[in-house]
Formats: C-alpha cells, structure tokens, sequence
C-alpha cells in the first residue's frame, strides 16, 4: 500500500519547481472532479493531532508545530469545501489541554487568534472570499477577555447572509461539557420533564439546531480514541477514520483519499438500501433456493408394457 505521507512530501517537493505547480493544481482539478460525480458528506469533524510530536520529530520549536498544523488546516478546509462539504468542525482546543504549562496554552490560544483573524479580517481573507461562516464553539467563560473580543469580533464579521459554509472552532471544549450546557439550557427554557427528548438535547448544545449531522469524524496521529470530543454527534451513520498521519503532515493527499473512500462506500450502502426496499415493495424475498437441502425425488417408474 503507497504510503500517502510520502506521496504528499514528493507533491511537495515536486511543487518547488518551477512552473510544476500548474501541473500540480491541474491533477488536484481531475481528483476533485471525480469525488464531484458522487455524494460528499456535509459535515466533517477533525481532530487535530500531532502538532507536538511533529515539532519534536523535526527538532522545531513547539510554536513551529502548532503553525504548521494551522498551515496544515487551510489546506484541508479548501478540498473539503470544494468537493460539496457545508460543516466543518475542528477540535482546536479542548478543556483538558489547561492542564498543559501557561506557555503553551498561552501559546495556543494566541496562535488560535492570530489564524483566524488572518482568515476572517481582511477583505481577501479566506473565509470572506469563499464565504465561510466562523462559529466558535465551547464554553466561552473559560476564554480570556482580549482572546474573545477578537474571537467574537471574527463571529460577527463572517455571519453573513449569503454565506454558505461553516467553520466551528471547539474552542474550549469537550463533549461532556457540551452536554451538561445543553441540560443547563433546558432547564434554564422550563422545558417540562416529560417533554425533554433527544432532539431537545441536540437543538440546546453550543453548535445549536441548524448544525447537520456529523457524517464523517477524522482523527490523526495513530489514536485511536476520541479525547471526549463529539460524542454526541458520533451516531452509527458517521463514519471514523483513524489514520497515522500527524495532523501537519495532513493535506491534500491525505484528505482526499478518506473523502473518495466515504463517498465510494455511501454511494454502494445507499444504492444497496435502495434495492433492498425495492424487493420488499415487490413481494420478492430475494432468497436463493439451495437444491441440496430439496428432498430426494421419487423412484423412476414407468407404464409402459414389460
């Protein structure tokens, strides 16, 4: 099996010729193209990881790390957009990661401002230019004041009518948080005992109702675990990819490949589920007779004269 990490670091290499990039941006056209033929999924989470262990690897400072990771999520924002995904939510920050030295979180939540302003702020920033709406998710009583202001500030600058995308930041967040929120909301609404249900839940948590279905959950760096990180959300129709890559390392190849691969299979459960209904509609049960397991027929006889 072709290693993809190898693959995009030849890509890479590859794209400091001159003029190769031309090329390269053309063979990305055709990859795109071709997920375009099928469905895609609206909704995409990523859990970030490997920004730490790609630094030391690299003998990098720790900020290196964490900005190639940053450098790494713009790259994987435009391929998921432009194969039809609507949602993306990354998991930027979680509550656990307060238990990390001042300087680090510090040093995350900095970087985490800095991006986002570099992608919302200017006229031709990323998000204003493909239209992407920046929601931050999580509990914000937990953000220091200047770091929200600027976070808000990002908010308001890309809620626009006419965007068509979304982009949630969990930041900071953990899925236990978000539910105990969303329970604190009901009871908060007065919402009766017996009318609370599972629909009540969702439309309460920090992403609110208009939030699709996560339909395809990424994890990077070889875990395979989901760090409290949408649980909620990690229905038995979303699929989980657990790949090997450090989340810097993470790009085109990478995600494109798990993109092909979930529409390759959605479309094939999807047109299975589709014959299935069809032979119940028509009475036909679809089972295959086994002649072996019929009795044995009768003796040979005859009428005729001896």
């Amino acid at each position: 099996m072709i290693d993809l990490t190898i693959l995009q670091k030849v890509a890479d290499i590859v794209r400091i010729i001159p003029f190769a990039w031309i090329v390269l941006d053309f063979l990305k056209d055709i990859l795109i193209s071709i997920i375009l033929t099928g469905p895609a999924p609206k909704h995409v989470g990523f859990i970030m990881d490997g920004n730490r262990r790609y630094a030391k690897k690299k003998q990098l400072p720790l900020k290196d790390g964490h900005l190639a990771g940053a450098m790494s999520l713009i790259s994987v924002l435009e391929t998921c957009y432009r194969v039809g995904v609507t949602d993306i939510t990354v998991y930027a920050f979680s509550i656990e990661n307060f238990n990390r030295s001042k300087e680090e979180v510090d040093t995350l939540m900095g970087l985490l401002r800095d991006k986002l302003k570099y992608l919302a702020l200017y006229d031709d920033s990323y998000a204003r230019v493909n239209k992407v709406k920046i929601k931050i998710i999580g509990n914000r009583s937990m953000i220091p004041g200047d770091i929200l202001e600027d976070l808000e500030k990002v908010e308001e600058i890309t809620n626009i009518e006419s965007a068509t995308r979304v982009l949630n930041v969990c930041f900071p967040y953990t899925s236990r948080d978000d539910i105990v929120h969303s329970i604190q909301n009901v009871c908060n609404n007065g919402v009766p005992r017996e009318s609370i249900s599972q629909a009540e839940l969702y439309n309460n948590m920090y992403m609110g109702p208009e939030a699709p279905q996560l339909d395809l959950l990424i994890r990077t760096s070889g875990h395979t675990r989901l760090s409290d990180f949408m649980l909620w959300q990690c229905t038995h129709d979303c699929k989980i990819e657990f790949v090997n890559t450090l989340w810097p390392d993470f790009k085109f190849i990478s995600v494109y490949s798990i993109l092909l691969k979930w529409s390759y299979y959605h479309r094939k459960e999807t047109r299975a589920k589709s014959e299935q209904e069809q032979q119940e509609s028509s009475g036909y049960s679809g089972k295959v007779v086994d002649i072996t397991s019929l009795p044995p027929p009768p003796p040979f006889a005859t009428v005729g004269s001896k």
